[in-house]
C-alpha cells in the first residue's frame, strides 16, 4: 500500500490512453482469469472473492459481492454467454474508472491505494510521463 494525491483528470488521462490502459485492463483480466479459459464467470469471480478479507471489498458481504456481480454481468454481459470476455472486461474497467474520475473531480486528493488497485495504474502513468 501506499499514499498517493491524484484528481480525476489523472484518472481520465488513464483511461484514454488506449495502450497503456488496454495493457492494464489486459493484464487485470488474466489475473482473474485463474483457469486461463479467456472469460470470466460469476462463479469463478465469486471463488476468488471468498479468498479476499472483507476489507478488500469494503466491508461489503458476500450478498453484496453477488449482487454487484449480478449487476455487472447484467449490464456488460451483452450475448448473455454468463460469461465476460475480454472486450467486455475492458468496457467495463473503462465504465467504472471514468464514474471514479467523475466522483474525485478536479481538486487533488490524497488516498491510500494498493499497488495492483484500479486507480494505482492511474497514479503509475502519471508518475511516468
Amino acid at each position: 500500500m501506499s499514499v498517493e494525491f491524484l484528481d480525476g483528470s489523472t484518472v481520465t488521462e488513464f483511461v484514454n490512453d488506449a495502450q497503456v490502459f488496454e495493457k492494464w485492463a489486459n493484464e487485470k483480466f488474466k489475473s482473474l482469469d485463474a483457469n486461463g479459459d479467456g472469460v470470466l464467470s460469476r462463479e469463478k469471480l465469486q471463488k476468488r472473492a471468498g479468498k479476499f478479507s472483507s476489507m478488500e471489498f469494503e466491508l461489503q458481504s458476500m450478498d453484496e459481492i453477488k449482487g454487484l456481480y449480478d449487476l455487472l454481468f447484467d449490464k456488460f454481459d451483452a450475448d448473455r454467454s454468463g460469461t465476460i470476455k475480454p472486450d467486455q472486461f475492458r468496457a467495463l474497467m473503462k465504465e467504472i474508472m471514468l464514474a471514479k474520475a467523475r466522483g474525485i473531480g478536479n481538486s487533488p486528493i490524497c488516498i491510500i491505494l494498493q499497488e495492483d488497485s484500479m486507480l494505482m495504474g492511474a497514479v503509475q502513468r502519471a508518475k511516468s510521463r
